[in-house]
C-alpha cells in the first residue's frame, strides 16, 4: 500500500461542474432521501481516484444498487473517512482554522443527528464560518456560504490523503 496525495483542486473542479446537474455515471439519490453524500463522495473520488471495495465497511460505487453505505450515507462517510486505515481516502475531524478547499462539512439541523454533507470550495475567512463557501446536492449550490443554512451543529473533516495498492 502506498500514500497518494488528495488533489483538492480536482475535487473542487468536479463540484463546480456538477453542482447544479447530475453526472449520468452515478445514480441520483434525490428521490430516495437525498443526493448530498453521493455527490460529495464523487467529489472526493475525483480528488483521489481510488476506492475501497471492502464489503460493508469500504467506500465504493459500482452502481446505485452496488455501493458501500459510506458512499451515500452521512454517518457512514464520516466513520469511513475518520477511521480508514486501509485503501481509499482518509481524514480527521478538524477545526475551522485548518480547513482547506476540498475538505468536508457535515451539518446537524436538530443538534443530534448529522444529515447533510457539503464540500468546501472556497475560504474567504478561516476564522469565521461565513467565510467558508461550499457546494452541495439535494440543496444544489456552489460557492454558497455555509451560514446560509440554518443548522445547530457542524463538523469539519480534513481529508489528509488517500492510500492505494
Amino acid at each position: 500500500m502506498r500514500e497518494i496525495e488528495y488533489n483538492r483542486e480536482k475535487a473542487v473542479a468536479y463540484a463546480k461542474k456538477w453542482a447544479f446537474a447530475r453526472n449520468p455515471k452515478y445514480y441520483n439519490f434525490d428521490p430516495v432521501g437525498g443526493d448530498c453524500t453521493n455527490f460529495i463522495s464523487q467529489c472526493i473520488y475525483e480528488g483521489c481516484r481510488t476506492m475501497n471495495y471492502t464489503k460493508n465497511t469500504g467506500w465504493y460505487y459500482i452502481n446505485g444498487n452496488n455501493k458501500s453505505p459510506s458512499w451515500s450515507g452521512v454517518e457512514f462517510l464520516y466513520n469511513f473517512l475518520t477511521k480508514n486505515k486501509s485503501v481509499g481516502p482518509y481524514g480527521k475531524t478538524e477545526v475551522i482554522e485548518n480547513l482547506q478547499i476540498g475538505d468536508i462539512l457535515q451539518l446537524s439541523f436538530d443538534g443530534k443527528k448529522f444529515s447533510h454533507t457539503l464540500i468546501v470550495v472556497a475560504i474567504d475567512n478561516k476564522n469565521n464560518l461565513s467565510g467558508i463557501k461550499i457546494a452541495s446536492h439535494t440543496f444544489d449550490s456552489f460557492d454558497k456560504a455555509v451560514t446560509e443554512y440554518e443548522f445547530k451543529k457542524v463538523r469539519m473533516i480534513h481529508i489528509e490523503g488517500a492510500r492505494t495498492y
